[in-house]
């Protein structure tokens, strides 16, 4: 799927050039909506695809070990199974369709384009559960892409007229998350000592540090 965009991208930079601006556009914005609604929450339910198979297809109740399809009555049948992957690829699309435009802000060459994107695929999902624990803690990350995405968006817009280097761009991308995080771990910090329950003053006295020593 990813191969496909990416060809699709290719062609249409090397056919029509202003479709890099279209690109530009499309990060700006999408950097701008995520810097204004970090807090936003993603509902299964109201995936397109997944309301359209469960109106047009039967579906069972219950999962059957790793099948996606059963025979039931003679009818062949969708299991939940199916309808997860569904969610995860086309989850996968939207967050292909912010990447694939970025990455051609650096490079294109489909080449580069593609074996980024596998790498990139390989190593963020074998570390999905560790981000997933951790992600709770880095609360200014998602600002720090959203600067970064709009950031790409700008560069690209401004191709035309002025090719900011690519050291640049990696020493301010750096920068940018090294900032996000450093700022997130202050803040977890801050409160989690917020969360530390309140000693009494008088238990924290000399003579009640004193009483305490000689009854140990």
């Amino acid at each position: 799927m990813r191969g496909i965009l990416i060809a699709l991208g290719a062609t249409l930079l090397e056919e029509f050039h202003w479709i890099i601006y279209v690109f530009g556009a499309f990060l700006l914005f999408t950097g701008i909506r995520m810097g204004l609604h970090r807090e936003m929450k993603v509902d299964p339910d109201k995936n397109f695809l997944l309301k359209f198979v469960r109106r047009h297809f039967p579906i069972t109740e219950t999962y059957e070990g790793e099948h996606f399809f059963v025979w039931r009555d003679g009818k062949r049948m969708i299991t939940p199974l199916l309808l997860v992957l569904i969610v995860i690829e086309s989850t996968d699309l939207l967050f292909a369709v912010d990447s694939i435009p970025a990455i051609f802000a650096v490079t294109q060459d489909p080449f580069i384009v593609y074996t980024s994107n596998i790498f990139a695929i390989l190593g963020l999902r074998s570390l999905y559960f560790v981000f997933a624990h951790l992600v709770s803690k880095f609360h200014y990350l998602s600002a720090g892409l959203a600067v970064i995405l709009s950031y790409v968006g700008i560069k690209m817009l401004l191709s035309g007229f002025y090719s900011i280097p690519s050291l640049v761009s990696l020493a301010f991308i750096t920068l940018v998350l090294v900032i996000a995080m450093l700022a997130s771990l202050v803040r977890a910090r801050r409160e989690e000592k917020k969360a530390l329950p309140a000693v009494p003053e008088e238990q924290t006295s000399l003579p009640m540090v004193e009483k305490r020593t000689r009854e140990l």
